[in-house]
Order: C-alpha cells, then structure tokens, then sequence
C-alpha cells in the first residue's frame, strides 16, 4: 500500500494564542534531558526549567530563541511544561495582528521589513477572501 501525501494550506491555518494558565516564553538554553531553561512574559526575571512532553519531542525541533507557549506549574511555579513552538510565519502575523509586542520580534530576529511584508500578504489574503 502506497501512503497518501495530504496537501495542506498552511496559509488558512489559525495561529495557536496562549489559553488559560498558559504563557508565552522565550527558550534561552537547552539543557539537556529534554529541558530547557525558559524567561516567561508573566515574570521576566525568573527563569524557568521548562520541560518538553514526549507528545512535543517526538514532532517538534525546539531550539535556542525559539518563541514557545509553557504551561506554569502550579505545586512548582519554577517549572512549566512547553505545550507549542511557534514558526516564524506565525511569529509575524501574530505581531503584524498585535498580540504579540514588537520585543519577541527582537528576541526572535524578525526585522521590521519582514513583518511589513507579512502585512502586504496578510492584506491581499484578505481582499482575495472577500472576492470569492
């Protein structure tokens, strides 16, 4: 049996926005272990163990400076669990919508012309959905 390749239109997906009990965070080192040492928005001073579920190792490459969601624990609030990564793509449109501050496209190399760019798609999507 041949396995089907599905297509995917990554432009339609709906970007992931932090829930209830969940913050955004910064990977700053890998430490090994599948862990990482994380700085949440919450509380920038603390830095975090952030531990990757195997349902995320297996299927996601986390890196140094990616943008991630964590869920804080609660009997420990020096830990949490990193539930998402964000792409790049998302990282813009995320901040080109303005729910994300300009400083995580700092921290995340993005530059202002890439995000101006995002913009200009983001708008001529729109003006094609609302032509069909």
């Amino acid at each position: 049996m041949a396995k089907r390749k599905g297509t995917r239109s990554e432009k339609s997906k709906e970007v992931v926005l932090p829930g209830e009990g969940e913050v955004l965070c910064v990977v700053e080192r890998i430490v090994g272990a599948d862990h990482a040492l994380i700085r949440c928005l919450d509380n920038p001073e603390l830095v975090r163990d952030g531990r990757i579920p195997g349902k995320l190792r297996r299927r996601v490459w986390i890196r140094e400076g990616d943008i991630v969601i964590a869920t804080v624990w609660d009997f420990q609030p020096k830990k949490a669990d990193i539930v998402y990564r964000y792409s790049r793509d998302e990282l813009k449109r995320l901040i080109v919508k303005g729910l994300l501050p300009k400083e995580i496209a700092e921290l995340a190399g993005i530059t202002e012309e890439e995000i101006a760019l995002t913009a200009q798609q983001m708008a001529q999507e729109e003006a094609e959905g609302e032509e069909a």
